[in-house]
């Protein structure tokens, strides 16, 4: 069986490795990719994607250039603010891959989207790997929508601690009002892999010279582009290590043909969007005695030798 998704990205580093990955997949029909702003601005993440697509000759996939901005915040620091060319840059304005030799469609994400759903006959796959501020402002223009996503799978969140600030996860807390929609939309089946599983899929650096080593353009391109990560990490990025990096999104495209790389929790999520201080925040109520309904398969954790082994597989 082949699954038809969606790619929602703001591509950095590891959205371009969840993207090479569902578009080279046998058993993933990437159908498009619709971007907004997040890692960079949207200009850039649509850039960067076309990029990716285009230097693993998949330039036949349509890319769609979604929300420059939150749905309700202005002047909400939802881009993130690296200090430009240094060694803690895991992303990176534009990423270091020739330039495209095709162009974004006309139209835009969120018409893309809206029509491409209205007019499913078989419900699809939506995987946000970014800021949700596309798959809200779809749902705020029709939310019966949810009806046609058989599953929506969100890279996002932290329930042990965030990245951004103490308390948020960089992609919910970019936009937590679009999260809070998308949280309360009533999706049939809602997957969230937040950090606390990406963290545990590692990907080291023999890892990447075992995907160079494939001799071909993705495992080029993805060696590249992890072993940067890796370098940012042990520069003082993200997580402490030396030697290996999360690829967050691409656990969860990873997730759509290997469902056990992640253990999941049913629970009720929703995200903060009044605190000053945990603005952002994914609350996950893990109580025995929890009295929300349960609206989101939470991944608490996840295992890095069958994320390493399927990307390695894939782009060979």
């Amino acid at each position: 069986m082949v699954r038809r998704l969606i790619l929602d990205v703001d591509t950095g580093t590891d959205d371009a490795v969840a993207i090479m990955h569902a578009a080279l997949h046998p058993e993933l029909e990437l159908l498009g990719v619709t971007t907004v702003s997040g890692n960079v601005g949207l200009a850039n993440t649509t850039d960067n994607t076309l990029r990716v697509l285009d230097v693993i000759g998949r330039s036949d996939i349509p890319v769609y250039a979604g929300l420059a901005h939150p749905i309700a915040r202005r002047g909400f620091p939802g881009q993130k603010h690296y200090e430009r060319d240094t060694a803690r840059d895991m992303h990176g304005t534009s990423l270091p891959l020739p330039e495209a030799r095709f162009q974004a469609q006309d139209v835009t994400a969120v018409e893309y989207l809206l029509e491409t759903l209205r007019s499913a006959t078989e419900q699809l796959t939506l995987v946000p790997v970014g800021p949700l501020s596309n798959i809200a402002t779809v749902l705020a223009i029709d939310p019966s929508l949810v009806d046609a996503v058989d599953e929506l799978v969100v890279m996002g969140g932290a329930h042990a601690h965030g990245n951004v600030t103490a308390s948020a996860e960089f992609n919910i807390w970019a936009d937590p009002e679009a999260a809070a929609m998308v949280f309360s939309a009533g999706f049939e089946r809602l997957t969230l892999v937040p950090l606390d599983a990406t963290h545990q899929a590692l990907v080291t650096r023999a890892d990447c010279a075992a995907m160079a080593a494939l001799g071909t353009p993705a495992g080029t391109a993805a060696a590249d582009l992890i072993t940067r990560r890796i370098d940012a990490c042990s520069a003082g990025s993200g997580i402490s290590a030396t030697d290996a990096a999360p690829v967050h999104d691409a656990v969860c495209t990873a997730y759509l043909v290997r469902p056990d790389i992640v253990s999941t929790q049913h629970v009720h999520v929703t995200v903060d969007t009044e605190s000053t201080l945990t603005v952002g925040r994914t609350v996950m109520d893990t109580r025995p005695n929890a009295t929300g309904t349960p609206n989101a398969h939470v991944a608490f954790s996840a295992h890095a030798a069958t994320l390493v082994a399927e990307l390695t597989s894939t782009f060979s």
